[in-house]
């Protein structure tokens, strides 16, 4: 069920003065475009037509973009982790011989003297690790990743299998990030994190530039279905942040309207939208939706999402366990969905707000005017990242 809501007064830029840069606009995505569509094994993933479940619902049309195919890694991650890795290395090797490097030269191993020092290391839930350590394989350096205590053996292991160092640390991913940022000091490594923090922007800026070639790569799949709606799963916020910025940017006043959507246990960006400033949320941040547990926003993705979104919804397990189950089996003939947990975060939020009965989606579905002239994007940023966990929520125990 949606467990909070928060919809701002409308201030969208350009309105009132307001300066801003759109974090990952068009022109930024377009360079992290072109370097990502050189990587072997390049592909654009599937925008598909969700019809059975848009009449269910009772909106007008469903769009779901399926990244459990990227690159391999079942998640969208290779964007964001793998290629700041590939931008660390570049900087490095242009420091070295006075030119920026081509990206092939790079992948084919032409500065691997240069590259094999170099040591990154990140802080994960299970998703950004691999894509860093996977991006580290590729490139030819050297990869640290630190797990929390609740990030299960699964994930740990699919990171190991790239090369990566795999170290678990005490307390959630806030903690583990904290840890990560103090060893890379005393070792002299390059923190290659998906959040920001004062002095930390660049590597963060890049990763969010990364996750924009999902949304350049919809708006040229949807041609001239353009969507009413985006609904947007957040962690740290940088992921939200780059598909908002990216259709602002694109559609410019006629973009879709933004909702961010947070676990109930860690909804950080909600609390912060609510207060109008910076906040955070301690303790377990106990939610099946590993990847977004998260208690900690990144502040230049949470500066972004309060100019850019429409509203914040927080969302809960069941809500997720429900969406997971009904993609599998696909919704009135429409094709089954392998849909991880953190994954189908957007979709449940929308199926919630649709279908419950409750004042707080009545209130969202009036705000949002969502309704059967709808067209909506959801973003499927994961397939199942841990079979044993997908397998028991969609399959029932037994099947573990």
């Amino acid at each position: 069920m949606i467990t909070d809501l928060y919809a701002p007064p409308a201030q969208k830029p350009g309105q009132s003065g307001l300066a801003f840069s759109f974090p990952a606009g068009v022109v930024a995505v377009k360079d992290s475009f072109d370097i990502i569509s050189a990587w072997p094994g390049y592909g654009v993933t599937p925008l598909l037509r969700l019809t059975g479940a848009a009449r269910q619902f009772g909106v007008g049309e469903i769009f779901y973009k399926q990244e459990a195919a990227r690159f391999g890694l079942n998640s969208f991650k290779a964007l964001g982790g793998a290629y700041a890795v590939c931008r660390v290395l570049m900087q490095v090797i242009a420091q070295k011989i006075g030119e920026i490097p081509s990206v092939t030269d790079v992948l084919g191993g032409r500065y691997k003297d240069l590259t094999a020092s170099t040591v990154v290391c990140c802080a994960t839930d299970g998703n950004h690790g691999r894509s860093v350590a996977w991006g580290a394989k590729q490139l030819g350096c050297h990869s640290v990743v630190y797990i929390h205590e609740t990030v299960s053996e699964n994930r740990g292991k699919a990171i190991a299998a790239y090369g990566a160092n795999v170290i678990r640390t005490k307390g959630n991913y806030d903690d583990a990030v904290h840890y990560a940022e103090q060893e890379a000091k005393q070792n002299g490594w390059t923190v290659v994190s998906d959040t920001s923090y004062e002095g930390y922007t660049e590597i963060p800026g890049w990763i969010m530039q990364g996750y924009g070639v999902i949304a350049a790569e919809a708006v040229q799949q949807l041609g001239n279905d353009k969507p009413t709606h985006v609904f947007v799963q957040a962690g740290v916020g940088g992921f939200a942040a780059a598909t908002l910025s990216y259709l602002r940017d694109f559609y410019g006043a006629d973009a879709p309207r933004g909702v961010v959507v947070e676990p109930s246990e860690a909804a950080c960006i909600l609390k912060s939208a609510k207060a109008g400033r910076y906040e955070t949320i301690t303790g377990d941040l106990d939610t099946i939706m590993a990847g977004l547990a998260c208690g900690e926003p990144s502040p230049i993705a949470l500066s972004a999402l309060f100019i850019l979104a429409d509203a914040f919804v927080a969302t809960d397990d069941d809500d997720v366990r429900d969406s997971m189950r009904g993609l599998a089996k696909g919704y009135n003939g429409d094709a089954a969905i392998t849909a991880g947990e953190s994954g189908v975060a957007g979709f449940a939020a929308l199926r919630a707000i649709m279908v419950e009965k409750s004042d707080a989606a009545a209130r969202l579905r009036e705000i949002l005017a969502l309704g059967p002239d709808s067209r909506i994007l959801v973003i499927g940023t994961e397939g199942n990242t841990d079979p044993d966990l997908y397998r028991e929520i969609v399959f029932g125990e037994e099947h573990v």
